[in-house]
């Protein structure tokens, strides 16, 4: 790939970069430090890791975080590329350095409190140094490339390798704390899908019925969308498998806040219509609304979106 070959250092110093990757790190060390660390709560991933093995044999976590990702950075730098790499590696350093040098103390010692504060701020971070292009956890990567030499899906990989970390937290520290660090982890991933495809994802939505024409006008003129239209068949019911039609089947892009007041409108005029909604990672081109993405995102997140089936009567 092309990509591998030079360092596009345009990027790599950009503004934007640069801004995300030092508002992810200063984030991430606050959820550490002030929240995490102190009362041994894990994520999952790395640093999970990082923090087991610095209970167990009381090597400093910094360390730990360095020198457990570097093969994920060099898996990285192989399958994605030298900027991939070498953003990752300067976004994980420099919350190391700031995490030796720059301590905060203990936030608070509720247990809940440190469980979705601690997980929002560690998925915040993680999330904006996404958006620059890097990573500050490593094991997305090897689920990336795991991906393609099993039957397992993404996130099927990660959710096993993180099992295995809460399983192995229950037996260096205690259950509850095990069950914490699940908190953690399930609201900083929820954090980060939110940072990095933003609180207006955008949705596939697609729409057979009868009254097609009207569901159309009502698309275009009314919501103000862009739709596109193909041609097709409905019937095919069981008792009538022969009664068929042919139809117009009219997909849009909207937002989340959308479906709901398009899909209530679409029901007033036809009230058998079929519906099914997509959750998609992009939008580019058209007179849609458009997502600005480095094209490295799709290969460092790989927490693989299912498609949400929604069907009328």
């Amino acid at each position: 790939m092309q990509q591998n070959k030079t360092i596009n250092w345009k990027s790599l110093f950009s503004f934007h970069s640069i801004v995300y990757s030092l508002l992810g790190v200063l984030s991430a060390m606050v959820a550490l430090e002030g929240f995490m660390l102190p009362n041994h709560f894990l994520d999952g991933g790395v640093t999970g890791i990082s923090i087991l093995v610095e209970e167990i044999l009381q090597v400093p976590f910094t360390y730990l975080l360095v020198i457990f990702n570097l093969p994920f950075l060099y898996l990285g730098y192989k399958k994605i590329g030298k900027t991939f790499a070498l953003r990752a590696l300067i976004s994980i350093l420099m919350l190391t350095v700031l995490m030796h040098f720059v301590e905060i103390p203990a936030v608070t010692e509720d247990k809940v409190l440190i469980a979705v504060f601690g997980g929002f701020l560690i998925g915040l971070g993680i999330g904006l140094v996404i958006k620059a292009g890097g990573v500050l956890d490593g094991i997305e990567i090897m689920a990336l490339h795991t991906t393609k030499r099993s039957a397992f899906s993404t996130a099927e990989i990660i959710l096993t390798f993180n099992a295995l970390i809460f399983i192995g937290a229950a037996f260096v520290f205690d259950i509850e704390t095990a069950m914490y660090s699940f908190l953690v982890y399930f609201t900083a991933a929820k954090t980060t899908d939110y940072v990095i495809d933003g609180f207006e994802a955008f949705t596939a939505l697609t729409i057979i019925s009868s009254e097609c024409e009207k569901v159309k006008s009502l698309i275009v003129n009314d919501f103000g969308k862009a739709i596109t239209v193909y041609k097709g068949e409905r019937g095919y019911l069981p008792g009538t498998y022969n009664v068929k039609h042919d139809c117009d089947i009219v997909m849009t892009i909207v937002t989340r806040l959308e479906i709901h007041r398009i899909k209530e409108a679409t029901i007033n005029i036809d009230p058998k219509a079929f519906f099914f909604v997509q959750r998609i990672k992009e939008v580019k081109g058209g007179i849609g609304k458009q997502t600005a993405k480095d094209p490295f995102e799709d290969h460092v997140h790989a927490n693989l979106q299912e498609s949400n089936v929604q069907s009328g009567e």
